[in-house]
């Protein structure tokens, strides 16, 4: 019995399947929809879901701590989303991901939310007014549910 938990496993490296990661170029409108989805419109979150952008609806969630929306992200081609929400709760190994595969847009997202200033004049000066409102946004809600978190009378109660 004891060699069976002695004995190393190999992880046949071809066997592990990589899921292609999927397209994130949105319209400002679709942009902004998300914003309004995190700051907490359920009819706006739905509309998401069911018009073809359900990735950005469980981004929504996965924002909200839910792990069954970080494991969907995850699994169906959405790793840089998730990534980016990761980064924003000051995962370093998410940070340095987005920069190596060239997610330049959702670091400076990240680290703003993080309250990085540089990211804040980056984000202004480098991209349009929708990508600068849902950093914005997230980090608000980020702000919220660790404040939330931090107090004594609601610990370990979400959102």
């Amino acid at each position: 019995m004891a060699s069976w938990f002695n004995r190393k496993r190999k992880v046949d490296i071809k066997k592990i399947q990589k899921v292609p990661l999927k397209n994130i170029d949105y319209s400002p409108k679709i942009i902004l929809a998300w914003a309004k989805a995190i700051e907490g419109n359920e009819e706006i979150t739905r509309w998401l879901k069911e018009n073809g952008y359900e990735e950005l609806a469980m981004a929504t969630f996965a924002i909200y701590l839910k792990d069954d929306a970080r494991n969907w992200l995850q699994q169906n081609g959405y790793f840089q989303l998730m990534a980016m929400i990761n980064a924003a709760e000051g995962n370093e190994a998410a940070q340095r991901w987005l920069l190596k595969n060239d997610f330049e847009i959702l670091y400076h997202i990240a680290l703003a939310v993080e309250d990085e200033q540089y990211s804040w004049a980056w984000l202004k000066h480098k991209t349009t007014q929708d990508i600068f409102i849902l950093a914005q946004t997230i980090k608000i809600i980020k702000d919220k549910i660790e404040e939330h978190h931090n107090d004594v009378h609601t610990f370990r109660q979400d959102l």
